[in-house]
């Protein structure tokens, strides 16, 4: 999800783009950092910005298989995705996490994964699960792409926020909306299939003239977007953001309270729940991996309920495995989010890329 919901985690560096790699190493830095793991003991992990795992899991891992994990983080999960397909023949890593069913066709029709069916598959919730024939990727984690807003703007100007699609077009909240480029950015591509879902294959591009004409500011990442231009994050008043609007995700409020100090009774942003998109976030072992056999291990070790227990915490995601929940402090401030628009993989597979075409010519240009 891609692109990160954790509001603490370390922003993208100025200019990060498809072909900048950044390093993370949770428990090894002497691995070479391209073609994978530099030793059949260490197991090379891809991912966008906002992965992450608690030292003590990640040292269950290590206790558990007898491999070291390295982790290289390559920004938005949309740029992180077309890297991996890039460098496909000769990958960074074993094992990619973070491709969600947004991107999910353009991954596997490139190839991206072999197959491999991580034990405890059978304990992944059946809605998520898809790609059963062939089995390249396990469903890791969940959580819906929406509209956020900043409470604070709302009390000062006394108007009620945006609580759909429609509302977003509406005089009221001109100039007040910010959401990430659907052609780099996952949530920002979320953003268009949930309106494409709602409005249907030709009502969308009419509602985004609408958007466009309302004022809504377009910026290429998610990081960007919250952390700069949203006017209701930690990293937006730092930075004097004055959208009140944002694409973000229905766990950002939580993320928000529980790294806030002191924690406040309610968390200072809301969800508009009538604009959420589903998203569900998946990991495969890379085609010519080297390490596979450690790959495998990892990918099982996702799916273990400690790991699944251990995600909302550190990447405000919801876990997929049957048993497995947040915490109480997450479930304390999360949104629940009942009804979020959907769309079958097929479908975004057969229009994604057309629809991106004709956003950027519609919104951009």
């Amino acid at each position: 999800m891609g692109t990160t919901r954790r509001i603490s985690a370390v922003v993208l560096a100025a200019g990060l783009g498809v072909g900048t790699l950044g390093a993370c190493s949770d428990s090894d830095s002497g691995s070479d950092a391209a073609g994978g793991s530099g030793d059949s003991k260490t197991v090379t992990l891809v991912s966008h910005d906002s992965f992450a795992a608690s030292k003590s899991v990640l040292a269950d891992f290590q206790k558990t298989t007898g491999y070291k994990l390295r982790v290289l983080k390559d920004g938005d999960a949309g740029q992180a995705v077309n890297k991996a397909i890039l460098t496909k023949d000769h990958p960074q890593g074993d094992v990619f996490f973070g491709v969600d069913n947004t991107l999910l066709s353009r991954a596997l029709d490139n190839g991206l994964f072999q197959t491999y069916e991580a034990k405890g598959a059978g304990q992944v919730k059946a809605q998520y699960r898809v790609d059963q024939d062939k089995n390249r990727v396990t469903p890791i984690d969940t959580g819906s792409i929406c509209v956020n807003y900043d409470k604070k703007y709302f009390t000062g100007h006394k108007i009620q926020p945006p609580r759909t699609y429609a509302d977003l077009a509406k005089p009221a909240y001109k100039n007040l909306l910010v959401t990430e480029n659907a052609a780099t950015s996952s949530p920002g591509l979320g953003f268009l299939l949930g309106s494409a879902a709602q409005y249907g294959d030709n009502g969308w591009q009419t509602y985004w003239k609408k958007l466009k004409a309302n004022g809504v500011k377009v910026v290429d990442s998610w990081e960007q977007a919250y952390n700069t231009e949203f006017s209701g994050s930690a990293g937006g008043k730092k930075a004097k953001g004055d959208r009140p609007l944002v694409v973000s995700y229905a766990s950002s409020p939580p993320s928000e309270a529980i790294y806030a100090d002191p924690q406040p009774a309610q968390a200072p942003t809301g969800v508009s729940s009538g604009t959420c998109f589903q998203q569900t976030e998946y990991a495969g072992l890379l085609s010519n991996a080297h390490n596979t056999k450690g790959g495998k291990a990892f990918l099982d070790f996702l799916i273990t309920k400690k790991f699944q227990d251990d995600m909302p915490l550190n990447m405000f995601v919801d876990p997929v495995v049957n048993g497995a929940q947040p915490p109480a402090s997450y479930r304390k401030y999360a949104v629940q989010v009942t009804d979020p628009h959907t769309m079958a993989p097929s479908r975004i597979a057969d229009h994604r890329d057309d629809w991106v075409d004709s956003w950027t010519a519609l919104v951009l240009k």
